[in-house]
């Protein structure tokens, strides 16, 4: 498995991260036990998750999914096999969100006791925070990294302007930096992203670790009618997408698709991939079918003229 440096922390991370949004939540730990096996035995080593998954299914509190890696870390006895990502700063309750001092060095402790480890390879804030300084909070990631509980530290869903100004502040201050950024980006969503906000991170030699590569599943182009929208219950959430522009991207991954053989998922995913910026796309299945799908999409290489196919086609 060919491995790719995430930006400057000296971690060498597998080409797709798994997303770990779903253990827990729409599938069940013995599921989620056997896609990580298959994850790891394909020899893929980037495992993504929060505090908050998934605080929003009814009856959890939030932590369902880190019980779970925690639990298959310590049951396979794998933990240096694999690069731990997780979040911190979204609302798992009044009293617990954001990004003070008081809340990450907390929150850590917690996600720690949840996932049954000593340290977190890739410790994140998950959304800026306007009410914290942002020297507060960078400080609170220098203690913990100083206390071996954190390797490394980067940022999820930051502006280019808060970004700049974290990194800014550290190296003013002798801190550790921001050495990730987690954005949404995908065929679809491109345009928070590309320009200003991938240019630093190209710059400051961020690596790059985006979220949502199928769009929450409207590109792998199962959703082009309102009876497919009726079938899951993402396809409730695919109004936004279903217009001029989101079917012709579907048409123009279909095309893409059969030039290689290959599902509009895999893709979708092989687009994000082939991104300059890019590092590692975080993907999500809930089943081995699924997964083997994701896993042969890093095998695939997109021409130039399948690149341009797919960008005019995604073009505002």
């Amino acid at each position: 498995m060919m491995r790719k440096l995430l930006g400057t922390t000296g971690l060498s991370v597998s080409p797709l991260m798994f997303g770990g949004n779903v253990f827990g939540w729409t599938i069940d730990e013995p599921t989620s036990f056997a896609l990580l096996d298959s994850w790891v035995d394909a020899g893929f080593n980037f495992i993504d998750t929060a505090d908050v998954y998934s605080v929003w299914a009814s009856g959890h509190k939030g932590g369902e999914s880190e019980t779970i890696i925690g639990k298959w870390m310590k049951l396979r006895g794998n933990r240096e096999r694999v690069i731990i990502a997780t979040k911190a700063g979204w609302e798992m309750a009044p009293d617990k969100k954001g990004l003070s001092k008081s809340h990450i060095i907390a929150a850590c402790e917690e996600s720690l006791q949840r996932l049954q480890t000593d340290h977190i390879d890739l410790y994140q804030s998950h959304l800026d925070d306007p009410n914290a300084p942002q020297l507060e909070t960078m400080e609170a990631f220098a203690e913990l990294v100083a206390a071996g509980k954190v390797r490394v530290i980067g940022a999820s869903n930051f502006k280019a302007d808060r970004l700049a100004s974290a990194l800014k502040i550290s190296r003013d201050n002798g801190l550790p930096a921001y050495a990730t950024l987690q954005p949404r980006y995908n065929l679809y969503d491109r345009f928070e992203f590309e320009g200003e906000l991938a240019d630093l991170c190209v710059r400051e030699r961020i690596g790059v670790i985006p979220y949502a590569a199928l769009a929450g599943g409207f590109l792998s182009g199962k959703y082009r009618t309102e009876a497919d929208r009726a079938q899951s219950l993402r396809g409730a959430r695919m109004d936004a997408r279903m217009n001029e522009r989101g079917f012709r991207i579907l048409d123009a991954l279909a095309k893409v698709a059969a030039d290689h053989n290959a599902t509009s998922a895999q893709i979708a995913v092989a687009w994000v991939m082939a991104q300059p910026a890019v590092t590692s796309p975080i993907v999500s299945a809930t089943n081995l079918a699924q997964l083997e799908q994701l896993v042969a999409a890093t095998q695939i290489q997109l021409g130039t003229e399948s690149v341009r196919i797919l960008d005019t086609a995604s073009r505002l």
